[in-house]
């Protein structure tokens, strides 16, 4: 079964390295949706069909940690992974994340190799 992605980050070229190296990892990928921050990131939610979202910390209007809490408090998007993407590396800033619900977290700079550890621990 293909793998409906959204990419939440404010910067479109952001997005776009996190799109090739998700491409990289060999994941069985079906679309790839895109968003500049967390609200953009929900109002696709509420359009397509998404099983993993990739999201960046730091946005305008909703950062991640908002979207990852809006996601978990809807049942209708729990069956979503949750992955962070973000330059806030501090052990306190993972366990807030995972506190809400985030499935995983990979530190920014990152390779595909990292990416493809993190989804499957995440997916395990």
């Amino acid at each position: 079964m293909s793998i409906n992605v959204l990419i939440v980050d404010d910067s479109s070229t952001m997005r776009k390295i996190v799109q090739r190296n998700l491409k990289q990892t060999g994941l069985d990928l079906g679309e790839i949706f895109q968003a500049g921050d967390g609200q953009e990131g929900l109002a696709v939610l509420n359009e397509q069909t998404v099983n993993l979202v990739l999201s960046d910390w730091n946005m305008p209007n909703m950062d991640g940690l908002g979207m990852v809490q809006a996601i978990r408090a809807n049942e209708a998007w729990n069956h979503i992974q949750i992955i962070m993407i973000t330059t806030e590396g501090g052990e306190a800033k993972v366990q807030e994340a995972v506190a809400a619900g985030a499935n995983g977290y990979v530190k920014k700079p990152f390779t595909a190799d990292d990416l493809e550890a993190e989804l499957a621990s995440a997916a395990a």
